[in-house]
This record gives structure tokens, C-alpha cells and sequence, in this order.
């Protein structure tokens, strides 16, 4: 008898074990066919005819920065995840939801909801925009620019989210179908392709329309759209714009290699803001420091604050500011280019 339920108990792990194998066999299939549909895509029909040897280039980076990551994190990501996820299923804030079906639903839109604060992050704070530049660096987007991550950003990624599972609960099966949809839609969204009712689709999902102006060399501009499945976050938190960047990337000259973007990533080079580059800038924050200070009633010891706060303020105001100025002479020029070729073409 004892022979007989060991034997059942030892079935019971193979068959669970096999499936857990299967689900992630399944996960990686599904990303490679996606990866190889959306280039096939991209190659038959680009949204924008890329230069071959730079969109040669940038599969090579990307790819080999995704296998170095892969064999880095082989143990630690994924699996990681899983068995944090296996460990406090059961104690979070929806261990007590009884009905599977929300709470899986409420799962993937809080998973969703954190990678956007964490991405949100990665922009407002210097010492996560160090690495997460690296995905900013690159020139032209297209789907291998999903892989395009640094190492450190990916670890932190993780902390993040094995940080949620142990806070909302989130169970295993949660975290692998979140994990998976992500990846695709991350893939989706970086491709260089367009399609018919895409800013439809935009209302719900984030898309490579929605994305692009994301990776604008603008500052104003690339510290939009942070969503990485859902633009109900975008939407909610008011980050959410719609406009077709002038230029994709980073000012200055990218780096082209495997080596140099991981040096890049752990390089100090914060992101500029305007208010340094003007000086007259500096008075308007002076004035907003005071009157932040003054509703607080002039409390002492948040100085500091105050003045950060209002720098960040007048940085973005300029920015916009700049962003639209440069919109503006780049479509007056445009159009004073287009008048110039039509009188010619009816002058002959």
C-alpha cells in the first residue's frame, strides 16, 4: 500500500513538474513565433525603410545583449518570480479574493499598473535613467529594440516585481501569463510596422503608434507613454500624448556595440535638463521654491525639496516649451519648402 501511494505521489510531482516545464516551453515557443512573425513583417512591410547595415547592427547588439542576459538570468528572472509567487500566494492583499477569475484579472492590470510606476521611475530619477538609457539609445526602433536592456535594469525589474507578489499576492499562474503577455506586447510595440485602426486599439492597448514618440530624442516627449500592455495608466495619470516624433533615440552618438552599451549603461551621464543650460531659468525657480515653502508655512528642513520640486517644474515647462518652438520651425519650414518646390514645378 505504502508502495503503491509512493509510486502515485512520485506520478503526481512528474506530471505537475512536467507541465510547469511545458507552460514555460510553451512561453518561449510563443515568443520566438512572435519574434520571427513581427520580423518577417518588418522586412516585408516597414512602416519606414530603415538603412540595412544600421538595422543590421542593431539585431546583432540587441540579440546578443538578450542571450548575455538570457545566461545571466537563466536561474534568477522567471523562475525567481515563480517561486517567490509559490511562497506568498496565499498571504497577500487578494489571498482572500474567492473568485479565481477577478482575481486573475486584477492580477495582470496590478502587474501592468507596476511596471508602469517602475518605468515611470526609470525616467524621474537619475540613478535608474543610468541604465535604462541604454534601451533609449537606440536609433531605429524596431522588434530585437525589446531586447535592447541592460542587466541591471532587468534585476531591478525583478526585485520590483517579486516585491509586488510578496505585497498583493499574485499567484504563479498569474505571473507566467503577465510575464509572457508583456514580452509579446513589448515586442509589438517597439516594431516597426503600422496598421489600420491602430490608434483604436490605442483607447485599450499600448501600440507601436502609441510607443514611438516614447523613444523621441525630446525630452518632453520621451517621458510620455509608459505603459507596456495597457494605456489606461497613461490615460489615468495624464502621461498619455499622441503626436509622431521627429527623431527616434538619444541625442549624441550611440553607442554601436555589445561592450560599449554595457559600459553605457553604468556610465554617469544624466539626463540634461534645460533649466542647466539656462540660466535666466534660475530666478522662475527661486520664485516657485518660495511659494512652495510658504504653503507649508515656511516649515524648516525641507529647503531641499522644495527647490528640487520646483526645478523639476520649470524643466519640464521649458521643455515643452522648446519641444513646441522646434515643431513649429520644422513645419514652417516644411511648408515653406513644399511652396518653394510647387511654384518651381508650375514656373517649368
Amino acid at each position: 500500500m505504502t508502495l503503491t501511494m509512493n509510486a502515485s505521489m512520485n506520478l503526481f510531482d512528474a506530471v505537475a513538474a512536467w507541465s510547469m516545464i511545458t507552460s514555460f516551453d510553451l512561453a518561449g515557443l510563443t515568443i520566438l513565433m512572435f519574434f520571427i512573425i513581427l520580423s518577417a513583417i518588418e522586412a516585408h512591410r516597414p512602416r519606414t525603410k530603415l538603412p540595412i547595415h544600421e538595422l543590421k547592427n542593431s539585431y546583432l547588439v540587441n540579440v546578443t545583449l538578450f542571450l548575455f542576459n538570457s545566461f545571466v538570468l537563466s536561474i534568477i528572472s522567471i523562475a525567481s518570480l515563480l517561486i517567490v509567487a509559490e511562497h506568498f500566494s496565499g498571504a497577500g492583499i487578494l489571498s482572500g479574493m474567492p473568485n479565481a477569475l477577478i482575481k486573475a484579472a486584477l492580477s495582470l492590470l496590478l502587474l501592468d499598473l507596476v511596471f508602469y510606476l517602475w518605468h515611470k521611475a526609470c525616467h524621474d530619477f537619475d540613478g535608474l535613467w543610468l541604465f535604462h538609457k541604454v534601451h533609449h539609445s537606440e536609433p531605429h526602433l524596431n522588434v530585437s529594440t525589446a531586447y535592447r536592456v541592460h542587466i541591471l535594469e532587468i534585476l531591478g525589474a525583478t526585485l520590483i516585481k517579486a516585491l509586488s507578489i510578496v505585497i498583493f499576492g499574485f499567484d504563479k499562474a498569474s505571473v507566467l501569463a503577465y510575464e509572457l503577455l508583456m514580452m509579446l506586447f513589448v515586442m509589438f510595440h517597439h516594431a516597426n510596422i503600422a496598421f489600420s485602426r491602430e490608434k483604436d486599439l490605442g483607447y485599450l492597448f499600448i501600440t507601436p503608434y502609441l510607443h514611438r514618440v516614447h523613444h523621441s530624442t525630446v525630452r518632453a516627449e520621451h517621458d510620455r507613454n509608459y505603459g507596456a500592455v495597457f494605456s489606461i495608466w497613461d490615460r489615468l495619470f495624464g502621461t498619455l500624448v499622441e503626436l509622431e516624433p521627429k527623431q527616434i533615440g538619444l541625442n549624441g552618438e550611440p553607442p554601436l556595440t555589445f561592450f560599449k552599451l554595457l559600459k553605457f549603461g553604468v556610465t554617469q551621464e544624466p539626463k540634461v535638463s534645460p533649466v542647466y543650460e539656462m540660466p535666466e531659468a534660475m530666478p522662475m525657480i527661486a520664485e516657485a521654491a518660495y511659494f512652495k515653502a510658504e504653503k507649508r508655512g515656511f516649515e524648516p528642513g525641507n529647503e531641499m525639496y522644495d527647490w528640487l520640486e520646483a526645478e523639476r517644474e520649470i524643466a519640464r515647462k521649458i521643455d515643452v516649451r522648446r519641444s513646441i518652438m522646434e515643431r513649429l520651425r520644422l513645419d514652417i519650414f516644411s511648408g515653406v519648402k513644399d511652396d518653394v518646390k510647387h511654384r518651381e514645378i508650375v514656373h517649368n
